[in-house]
């Protein structure tokens, strides 16, 4: 995977259909954990920890592990609730193990026909501890990719790597196999073109900045801090979109924002966003469709 350097100055305007300014993406990331892992290694279990003191992998860590699962049983159930009655939809991830698992929540994503898409096997296996054997990374996401087909009917379009932790070669294989859009690469509030060995795969970023983790988990912010912080970026990209169109993803966790006190915040920011004319409640697969066709108006000679 390669990309060239891109100064948003030097590009064309970005137009989305029928005029939208912004596409908006709100991301329920449906992830599960192992209890244990079979080492005495700290056990990174694909988040910031609510308990900084990391137990040995083979020794099992109820408050951390407890406190997401908390989001599996109840949050994200409250979630589902207030989406249905703003009449939203949300772009879904999902560990292959959920279907499993959990899958009561990856059910609930199919029956309303929200956008659900690959995100590693298990949300405590990072493709970057194969960065140096791509054999065994190849044969985790091919896995995952037939898991992902098995339990929904369809092949998978995109993918998002557990804790963000892709590698060279992760866009290559997935566009080998058939994925048009790619979620790692966070560096840009545009889609664009990333080189494979295979043809072109469309960055639709996720964020790290723009997520209930960071502003909640890592920076301790409060509800209405959250909200406002959700609304500023929101009017910001919308104001610089009648000039260039933009993406605005928010990354969610059901353990974080599916909390009673919190909930207050997705609400206000989301009838915020519905009162915006220009806004496209777009999936990712929508975004990497219409770029396919129309990126030579964007940035022409992505793939020269």
């Amino acid at each position: 995977m390669e990309y060239p350097y891109s100064a948003l100055p030097d590009r064309l305007p970005l137009k989305w259909p029928n005029g939208a300014r912004v596409a908006l993406i709100l991301t329920f990331n449906l992830e599960t954990w192992d209890l244990t892992k079979d080492t005495t290694r700290p056990y990174y279990a694909g988040g910031p920890a609510i308990l900084p003191d990391t137990l040995a992998g083979d020794t099992p860590d109820f408050p951390n592990f407890t406190w997401r699962e908390y989001g599996q049983r109840v949050g994200i159930w409250r979630l589902f609730d207030l989406f249905d009655k703003l009449g939203v939809k949300a772009s879904c991830t999902t560990n292959a193990v959920t279907f499993e698992r959990r899958g009561a929540m990856t059910d609930a994503v199919l029956q309303r026909g929200w956008e659900l898409l690959a995100h590693n096997w298990e949300q405590g296996e990072l493709l970057t501890d194969y960065a140096k054997d791509p054999a065994r990374e190849r044969e985790i996401v091919l896995r995952t990719l037939d898991q992902f087909e098995k339990y929904t009917g369809r092949k998978a379009k995109g993918w998002l790597s557990s804790s963000l932790r892709g590698t060279l070669q992760t866009a290559d294989i997935l566009a080998e196999y058939g994925c048009t859009f790619y979620c790692d690469i966070m560096n840009d509030d545009q889609p664009y073109l990333l080189k494979t060995p295979h043809g072109p795969i469309v960055s639709t970023p996720y964020s790290n900045e723009i997520n209930d983790f960071t502003f909640i988990t890592r920076k301790n912010f409060t509800t209405d801090q959250f909200a406002q912080a959700l609304i500023e970026e929101l009017d910001v990209l919308y104001e610089e979109g009648a000039t260039t169109g933009r993406i605005m993803n928010v990354g969610l966790h059901p353990h974080v924002s599916g909390r009673a006190h919190r909930i207050r915040a997705i609400r206000e920011f989301i009838e915020h966003a519905k009162s915006l004319p220009g806004v496209w409640w777009a999936t990712r697969e929508e975004i990497a469709d219409w770029y396919l066709a129309n990126h030579e108006s964007h940035i022409p000679g992505q793939l020269g």
